[in-house]
């Protein structure tokens, strides 16, 4: 996410350098300018989506996933990994063809590891996903997600990378 209004050097500069240097990183770019032609330049300078402050939260949060599938080659809809489908539109997630319901954090923690697949994600990272800033964060909150996640998607679907982190694995692993 890139501010416009940044303190000691414009955004749009900051924005054109970062094209110029071939850095792909997907950018959105926040900003009160709303004129349509400084939306225009944004966009043809190299952000991947311009939007207009005031913004609504939920809107953000739904820009910056379709940006990250994009980033992650996967633009449709649903995230597989082994026979667990996820739909993020839907919020709504099969795993062999039932539906599983899973709490709200539990879904975010399962889209994250999706989207992520085959990488290893450390507590930190995973924190970060599931809650805001300034947000108190139970020592074990993510733990306990995952062995939820575990419980309900069974065991081989996210492993434990000891002193690293975790890994949802795209394909079940072979015996």
């Amino acid at each position: 996410m890139l501010d416009l209004g940044l303190p000691r050097k414009d955004g749009l500069a900051v924005l054109a350098a970062i094209r110029l240097a071939r850095i792909a990183t997907p950018v959105l770019v926040l900003t009160a300018r709303d004129a349509v032609p400084d939306r225009i330049c944004g966009l043809n300078i190299g952000a991947d989506d311009y939007v207009v402050k005031p913004v609504d939260l939920h809107e953000l949060a739904a820009r910056l996933r379709a940006l990250v599938r994009r980033a992650h080659g996967q633009p449709r809809e649903s995230l597989t990994a082994q026979e667990v489908v996820l739909d993020p539109a839907a919020r709504s997630v099969q795993q062999s063809g039932e539906a599983v319901t899973l709490s709200t954090r539990e879904f975010d923690l399962l889209q994250a590891f999706m989207l992520n697949a085959d990488r290893v994600l450390s507590r930190e990272q995973l924190e970060q996903q599931l809650y805001s800033w300034g947000k108190e964060v139970e020592s074990n909150a993510v733990e306990v997600h995952i062995h939820n996640l575990r419980r309900k998607l069974g065991p081989a679907l996210i492993q434990t990378v000891r002193g690293v982190g975790y890994m949802l694995l795209r394909d079940a692993p072979k015996p």
